[in-house]
């Protein structure tokens, strides 16, 4: 039986519900990034007022410190960082491949040196299912090789053909496991920018026995276009009944278009880094703090804006706290950017319940500019 329950659909667009160990999620989500066992300057409670249902670490940077049989030991990821919601793991591919130094891909793995000291490590698909197993993940990624942008065919190609290899591994590692003792599964489509690829892999994973799927490989890079193709030549050959999960998405008007083309979770990084440089998202587009016109502005962020920073601080405030560097204006724009990231996947899944929602998209997608607002003292 799935654990996701489709209960409305607009065109592709679709509102679910996923259920996991520590209760259910409602569709379409987005969840905040908490890399490290924690999202950048917002605290577990602040989350939760925020509605935040799930989150994500990385199993990469988790292993690497303070080490997963340390988190183990402390009672796993969920009691460490006082987080009683469910945790989606990803399964530190995308890190050994990206911030690993001096890496050796074998088909058993990769071996490495990590980021932070150069100790040697290796991981492969059953040492990354045990480190998420460790850390108490309610979704655990499959280990995977994210290729790099731009990438020829026959590289795509051999990649795919390691990562397929690894999924089927990743999923056997589990068997082990009780069912009823296990966290949800989910496979990675890959391919790069090929589209044949994309659909092999989508219908491989798909005769697996996966909890759900996610579309990997996307936002490393290529122009837009191609990010949108690689969704389209990958979500029709999954299940209908699955979770579908595009990895590391992006801006709110990529998110509302990927939304239309059949995707149901988001993670992205965007909201509190951009806020650590003082840049607010707002539903017209983004907003450079920074900038020397908003020192006198008694608005808030955003009119309307129901969110703490919002409520209680102009913008002229705010302005002063980024300019002085001071800890308190980094905090409530990135409680404002995940207040706004956070309610506009909720807007899309009211949207699509009550079937307003192609028109929804066509109004947020055109009202939203996207600027490069220059500082100026």
């Amino acid at each position: 039986m799935s654990p996701f329950r489709l209960l409305a659909r607009s065109g592709d667009a679709r509102a679910g519900v996923l259920e996991t160990r520590r209760g259910r999620v409602e569709t379409p989500v987005f969840m905040p990034v908490g890399t490290q066992g924690t999202v950048k300057a917002v605290s577990p409670e602040e989350l939760r007022q925020l509605g935040a249902q799930i989150i994500l670490g990385n199993t990469y940077h988790l292993h690497v410190r303070p080490g997963d049989g340390l988190i183990a030991e402390l009672g796993g990821l969920h009691k460490f960082m006082s987080w009683e919601r469910p945790i989606l793991t990803d399964s530190g591919g995308y890190q050994v491949f990206s911030l690993a130094k001096l890496r050796k891909i074998t088909p058993d793995g990769v071996h490495f040196q990590n980021h932070i000291d150069g100790t040697p490590t290796f991981i492969g698909p059953e040492q990354s299912m045990q480190i998420q197993h460790r850390l108490g993940s309610d979704i655990v990624m499959a280990f995977d090789e994210c290729p790099p942008h731009p990438c020829s065919y026959d590289d795509a190609a051999r990649s795919l053909d390691l990562t397929l290899e690894w999924e089927r591994r990743s999923l056997a590692w589990w068997d082990r496991v009780p069912r009823d003792g296990r966290p949800l599964v989910f496979g990675i489509v890959q391919g790069s920018s090929h589209a044949g690829l994309r659909e092999l892999s989508a219908r491989t994973l798909a005769a697996m026995d996966f909890d759900g799927f996610a579309v990997g490989g996307v936002s490393v890079g290529e122009p837009e276009p191609e990010m949108f193709a690689a969704i389209e030549a990958s979500v029709p050959f999954l299940p209908e009944d699955r979770s579908r999960y595009a990895m590391g998405l992006g801006t709110p008007p990529q998110m509302v278009e990927m939304v239309a083309r059949g995707i149901d979770m988001f993670d992205c990084v965007l909201p509190t880094r951009l806020a650590r440089n003082g840049t607010a998202f707002t539903h017209s587009g983004t907003l450079a703090l920074k900038n020397a016109r908003h020192a006198k502005d008694p608005a808030p962020i955003e009119d309307g804006c129901t969110c703490h920073a919002c409520k209680n601080f102009s913008r002229a405030y705010i302005r002063h706290l980024v300019k002085a560097e001071e800890i308190l204006g980094l905090r409530l724009i990135s409680l404002h950017n995940l207040h706004f990231y956070l309610g506009l996947l909720r807007r899309c899944r009211e949207t699509i319940l009550d079937g307003t929602f192609q028109d929804f998209r066509r109004a947020f997608v055109a009202g939203y500019e996207p600027r490069d607002e220059q500082e100026r003292n």
